[in-house]
């Protein structure tokens, strides 16, 4: 993907995993367990900054982002060296047992700065979700208290969308990164009517890739499952139709994208990483309906919301 980066980790008790940023702005966000997350080398601009490119930036080595020891940016951003030593800024993250059981804290660490997450007690997994980016914002804290729910559709289209890098004046600061989850109750249709957002259309529609990153309930010992549907656009050929399960992504780089498909039985969990060029605007999430089914958000009117929503569901058991 051009614009959009994603990383699921799954930690042991104690255990780091440390990254270099470099181009793009990231979010650190628990699935199951709790972590700390220390970032150094983390200025932000003076002014925003756009390097030829976009590629990696001095400093790092290979396509891993690794900090290169031989280039002279390795010590004047505090990677190491014999520059005076950065202070780090230090995020603990409480987290949560699932992604069902409710919005979770997460951290913001800025593009160029290097990252390291430590899993607390019980370990845990972690999404890093990351969008390429010109400027380089502070470093910050996002309250799970913050993070605006929001429940969509109705009777088998109802879904909740838990907002916490959502665009817009209410939502969570990032230079290009917006990234939302949307969990599904089994038997629902979500990310329906299918819509897209592949072209640059001034009040009408953005420009913007996307990853959907999958976690789908068991029933009992019996795994989870679920479907995606992507259908080709006039900005590109992207044709997918692919069974879903735990742990596995899909990479929509254009195209009507709709719906999600939860088989009944099993809820549906999928995190939206979605990212694209700076077309001189702030980032906004604007999306036209495919002009075949746009007509279903007319036939929610007087429909209930799923009277399953909102996650967590009082007296569900809640595992990590």
């Amino acid at each position: 993907m051009e614009w959009t980066r994603l990383r699921v980790l799954a930690l042991e008790p104690g255990e780091t995993y440390g990254f270099a940023c470099g181009d793009a702005e990231w979010i650190v966000l628990p699935l199951s367990g709790g972590c700390e997350v220390r970032c150094r080398g983390a200025a932000p601009d003076p002014a925003p900054q756009t390097p030829a490119g976009l590629g990696l930036p001095a400093g790092l080595d290979d396509a891993r982002g690794r900090p290169d020891p031989a280039s002279p940016a390795f010590e004047a951003r505090g990677f190491g060296g014999s520059a005076p030593a950065v202070e780090p800024h230090v995020f603990e993250l409480r987290g949560r047992n699932r992604v069902f059981g409710g919005p979770t804290d997460f951290a913001y660490v800025p593009r160029d700065a290097h990252v390291e997450v430590t899993a607390r007690h019980g370990g845990g997994r972690f999404a890093l979700a990351g969008a390429r980016c010109a400027t380089r914002l502070p470093p910050r804290y996002g309250p799970a208290e913050a993070v605006a729910v929001e429940l969509r559709g109705a009777g088998q289209c109802s879904r909740q969308v838990n907002n916490f890098a959502a665009a817009g004046p209410t939502g969570f600061e990032c230079d290009r990164l917006i990234a939302v989850e949307v969990l599904t109750p089994g038997g629902n249709w979500s990310s329906y009517p299918p819509h897209k957002h592949d072209e640059h259309r001034p009040g009408e529609e953005s420009r913007l890739e996307e990853i959907y990153y999958f976690e789908i309930a068991p029933h009992g010992d019996t795994p989870g499952l679920g479907y995606q549907r992507v259908t080709p656009s006039p900005a590109g050929k992207t044709d997918i139709l692919t069974e879903v399960r735990t742990g596995e992504a899909v990479l929509i780089p254009d195209g009507w994208h709709g719906p999600s498909m939860a088989a009944p039985g099993h809820d549906m969990y999928y995190l939206n990483v979605m990212a694209g060029p700076d077309t001189g605007g702030p980032r906004q999430w604007l999306i036209r309906d495919h002009p075949d089914h746009g007509w279903i958000r007319g036939s929610w009117e007087g429909q209930d919301v799923d009277p399953r929503l909102p996650f967590p569901r009082a007296g569900a058991e809640d595992h990590r």
